[in-house]
Formats: C-alpha cells, structure tokens, sequence
C-alpha cells in the first residue's frame, strides 16, 4: 500500500473582508473573529495588531516602526483517500501562512506556515476519543496509541510533494503554554525568541504532537509577558530567518492576547518561575470580541465530523495504511 494519500491545497487571504467558506474548519480562530456584527472591526483591529507587533520586534533599519506589513494567507488541507466506497475527501488540516512585505524595498518575503494549526482529527482525539475513553473513571488515562494517526498523517502531508512544492520550510506550531505546568526561565537569551523557559514536565499536547515529530521550546520574546510553546522539526534557532519568527510571534501573540487574555494580556510580566493561569483576574481585554464557549462547542461537533465521515468509514483502511507507513 502506497504511503502517500493525494493532498490538495487551497489558498484564502486572511483580510478585513474574509468571510469564512463553508469548507472552513469554525474551530480556527481566525473564522470565529469573522463572524458577527463585529466582524470586519474584529478582523482590522486583529491584523493591525499583528504588524504593530511585528515592527516593533523588527526595529532594525525601522525607526518609524511601520516598514512590515504582514499578509496573511489560509491554508486549507483536503485530503482524498480512495476505498471501495470511491473517493472520500476530508478538510484535513488548516493553518494560516504568513508573507511579510518589506515597504522599503517593494520585496515580498516568504513568512512560516503553521500558525493557527488546526486538524479535523486533533479534534476527535481530544473531544470524542480521550474523553470517552476517560468517562466514569476514577483515574485519568491516555488510549493506547492515542496521537499515532494523527502523527503519521501529519508527517505524510509535510514530507508530500504537495507541501516541498508550496513551501519552503517546515512549520512552526505556536501554542499557549499550559496552564497546569509550571516554567522556569533560564540564562538564555535569543535576539529574536526572547528569554527562553523550561517546563517541568511534558503535557498531553507534549507527547501528541511529539508523535507528528515534533520537538518544543519554550520562549518569551521581548515586551511579550508570558512565554509561548514553539513546536517544530529540525532546529528552531537555524532553520528560519529572523523576519519568519518574528511573523510567527507576531500573527500568534496577536491571537494569544485575544483569546487566552488571562495569561498573554496579563497586566503583569511572568517571573522566573511562572504557572499560567486562566483563572488570573489582573489582564486587559483587546478591542476583539472572542466567543470562547462557541470554540469549544465546535470543537466537539468537528471531532463528531471526522468521527462519523472518516474515523469510522475508513477504519480497515486506515489501520492498513498506518500499520505500514514508513518515511
């Protein structure tokens, strides 16, 4: 059986006037800003953010901090498996992809995909499958092989030729660091990723995302007041420019700020030792209205998708294809 599934790639501009498809995963942040009375405001006051900040992390040869303007581009992952039942494609994985325009020189400047990683099946291992696995249990417990799909499809789709075709480097997964581990901040200081912090122990999203080989550091770029969790391949510090990581820090603190307020607009900077806390009451609100319930209800219902028009019908397949998939 052949490793690689067919991959298609769609590109939306993320801008003031998106609206989000009906093809599009409502669990993305970016789509839950782009819907309401509030919507364009929502999305201008977003993107304004993103480029204040990236200006002032790249303040070099900038002294009026608006020589960036950072494009934003959504990336949408179809994958298409052919069984006896014919083609069956599923919205696999969306993320956005950042391009930097320099306006000094008119040079547009490729960016990072992964910002604002999402996945179909993320949301069934999470929201139906840990959780079942877990009800009216005493004890906590992961599945047996939980993230292993998930992982190797992963893993399919960025060693695909579709990606080496539109892409240059690997992605970078920018998450919230988590709020029931505790961070320590080390001598270490990068130019662009700020301080960097060590966890105590690695968390369930650790190990999952280590199954999509994935590695994780965690730092704390200058003005930021909470570090962030950067997961990637191969080596953070030497694989992107600077201007890439400054537009991964930029887009995802951005959306940080707006939905996780508690630890990323904290009135407060973390010390050297610091343990987030979404219950934390001293923070700023952003002008962006967020629905945060609405997000983990769609969570749920996308993990129910997947369940039902893929887990399910492509079951013998799937287990045949991961059983024998190699790099």
């Amino acid at each position: 059986m052949k490793n690689d599934f067919a991959f298609t790639l769609k590109s939306t501009c993320l801008d003031e006037n998106y609206h989000p498809s009906s093809q599009t995963r409502l669990t993305t942040n970016f789509a839950n800003l782009a819907r309401g009375a509030s919507r364009q405001q929502n999305l201008r006051n977003a993107l304004n953010m993103i480029n204040n900040r990236f200006n002032a992390l790249a303040y070099l040869d900038n002294p009026k901090g608006d020589r960036y303007r950072v494009e934003l581009e959504i990336i949408t992952v179809t994958m298409s498996i052919d069984n006896k039942n014919g083609s069956n494609d599923l919205p696999m994985i969306e993320v956005l992809k950042t391009n930097i325009i320099d306006r000094k020189t008119g040079q547009q400047i490729e960016g990072v995909a992964g910002n604002n990683f999402s996945s179909y099946v993320r949301d069934y291992d999470f929201s139906i499958l840990l959780i079942e696995h877990n009800k009216n249990k005493s004890t906590f417990s992961i599945p047996e092989n939980f993230g292993d799909l998930h992982g190797k499809l992963y893993k399919c789709f960025v060693n695909s030729a579709t990606y080496k075709e539109h892409f240059k480097m690997p992605p970078i997964i920018c998450l919230s660091v988590s709020s029931n581990k505790t961070y320590t901040r080390t001598e270490y200081q990068h130019p662009v990723l700020g301080f960097e912090y060590l966890q105590d122990q690695y968390s369930i999203t650790d190990e999952y995302f280590s199954k999509m080989g994935l590695k994780v550091r965690f730092f704390m770029p200058a003005n930021s007041v909470a570090p962030m969790a950067f997961y990637h391949s191969g080596d953070l510090l030497a694989d992107y420019t600077d201007l890439g990581l400054i537009s991964s820090i930029s887009t995802m603190e951005t959306f940080q700020k707006i939905y996780r307020p508690e630890i990323y607009n904290a009135n407060s900077v973390a010390g050297k030792i610091y343990q987030p806390n979404l219950k934390h009451e001293d923070y700023s609100l952003t002008r962006v209205v967020y629905d945060r319930e609405e997000r983990s209800r769609l969570a749920f219902e996308q993990g129910k998708y997947a369940e039902e028009h893929f887990i399910k019908p492509c079951k013998s397949l799937l287990e045949q294809w991961s059983a024998n998939f190699t790099l």
